[in-house]
């Protein structure tokens, strides 16, 4: 059984789960609309994975005999300056994102519950992931500009 306070945080995270959804699906419109297929289609991509985090912390909250929930998700940003702005914003959001997770992590091990310790350390791992992905990415605009843009554009598009 998961505790109130658990199930209360993790309902919270699908929420914030759903707005990072609600996040990348709006980046996607933007680079779409600039004419930037492959990073829309990333993006798009990116906004499926986080629906499915909160699906996967519902089901979980679900199993443990709790009830999940969906809040109200805020209105999420819709315009950028560039390329870059979209991904030091995504980078900044994922650092978020990690902090969230561990408070989650930091809840359930007060609340002396190993199984939900257990299956949140798989968020945390791959929160590591998205980070250091995002900084890839950010790294290679800045270290080649336009050009990386162009070719980051194809590469990110291949992302099925």
């Amino acid at each position: 059984m998961i505790s109130q306070k658990l199930q209360e945080a993790i309902n919270a995270q699908i929420v914030a789960e759903m707005w990072s959804a609600n996040l990348y699906l709006s980046m996607s419109y933007f680079f779409a609309a600039k004419g930037y297929e492959g990073f829309a289609s990333w993006m798009k991509a990116q906004a499926h994975e986080e629906s499915d985090h909160a699906d996967v912390l519902a089901q979980y909250v679900m199993k443990r005999g709790g009830q999940a929930k969906v809040g109200a998700v805020d209105a999420v940003p819709q315009e950028w300056a560039s390329p870059l702005d979209v991904f030091e914003h995504v980078y900044k959001h994922e650092c978020h994102v990690s902090e969230l997770i561990d408070k989650l992590v930091d809840v359930a091990s007060a609340e002396k519950d190993k199984a939900s310790q257990d299956f949140l350390w798989g968020f945390v791992r791959e929160q590591v992931e998205e980070e250091a992905t995002v900084q890839g990415i950010l790294d290679k605009i800045k270290l080649g500009g336009d050009v990386a843009l162009y070719h980051l554009d194809i590469q990110l598009g291949a992302r099925k």
